[in-house]
């Protein structure tokens, strides 16, 4: 069986998706399953069980010997909550006893860490796991993340295969419940269909143009296949950069959140608000370099391909991945 975290969220339910896809129905998926809004995401999804997130220690200890992998990808992921207890108790502690669960029954296991752990990105973006102590996470989500990715990287006894994911701007399906934390492209689509227009905020840096602020935009569909890849092949255990290598600005988004919705571009640039301004990242970009080194080939959806797909399956037919 694989144990996936998070599997009524945005990624978790895609992961689900995927094993599906692959011919793995044997899941159990965990999570908090009160929260109607999540529903449609892992309704329809094959699966063995569905146990609540407060439950899943004591129902793994008396299946450990059946679980072939954990792929813990269950957190609080509001880059908006200041407070940080929040994020100790769900992306710190929860994390810590799946790894000591893991470690403790030998069971291989993937987590997601986060690319809001490189903070501003002065001391840019390599995956080198000897930068990770120095890294300064601009908000208590990303300092939750390189708290854990810190802690694992001291552990001596560890699950026999394991690797952490610093996933860069996802977007895809079934993020349709995470409000204001869903994707650029998601909002940019309903404001079209709302107005007509879309807001993208104005740069507060001489060194950025409107618009021209630079993020790593992944498709969901090419995280899960990456994770897929991760679980069969095992490469060298590790925190990974999960993100295309390729920075493209939110501009080029926009236009082609128009485009796959057959219209001409009509964007208004607004003030960013004050209370994300000195914590907003003018620019992301995965290096994948360890990626490709243990194996990887396989290429990732360009920009416009990825939003095209988004809005053309997905936004305009209100369907699930």
């Amino acid at each position: 069986m694989i144990v996936i975290t998070g599997a009524a969220g945005f990624i978790g339910s895609c992961m689900a998706a995927k094993m599906n896809e692959m011919g793995r129905d044997d899941l159990i998926l965990v999570d908090d399953f009160t929260k109607e809004a999540k529903r449609p995401n892992w309704q329809g999804k094959k699966y063995v069980d569905k146990i609540q997130r407060d439950a899943f220690f004591e129902w793994a200890e008396h299946n450990a010997k059946h679980i072939d992998c954990i792929i813990h990808l269950g957190a609080r992921t509001d880059t908006t909550e200041f407070d940080y207890s929040v994020f100790e108790e769900l992306n710190v502690y929860y994390t810590k006893r799946v790894w000591h669960f893991a470690s403790q029954h030998g069971i291989p296991l993937l987590y997601a860490s986060s690319a809001a752990t490189y903070g501003a990105g002065e001391f840019g973006y390599e995956d080198d796991e000897r930068l990770i102590d120095r890294l300064q996470p601009l908000n208590p989500y990303g300092r939750s993340k390189n708290e854990i990715d810190k802690w694992i990287l001291k552990q001596t006894i560890t699950p026999p295969f394991w690797c952490g994911f610093k996933f860069f701007n996802v977007y895809g399906p079934n993020e349709y419940h995470k409000g204001r934390m869903a994707s650029v492209i998601f909002h940019s689509f309903n404001q079209i269909k709302e107005t007509g227009k879309v807001r993208l905020f104005k740069s507060h840096r001489p060194d950025y143009e409107d618009g021209q602020q630079l993020r790593d935009f992944v498709y969901v569909k090419d995280v899960v296949r990456v994770l897929y890849w991760f679980t069969q092949h095992h490469p060298r255990n590790g925190i990974y950069n999960l993100g295309t290598g390729c920075a493209r600005p939110f501009l080029t988004l926009a236009e082609s959140t128009f485009k796959a919705m057959g219209l001409e571009p009509n964007i208004e640039f607004i003030d960013m608000p004050d209370d994300i301004r000195d914590k907003y990242q003018y620019f992301t970009e995965a290096s994948i370099k360890k990626m490709r080194s243990m194996g990887y080939r396989r290429s990732f959806y360009a920009l416009e391909d990825g939003v095209k797909s988004y809005v053309s399956k997905y936004l305009l037919k209100d369907n699930y991945f």
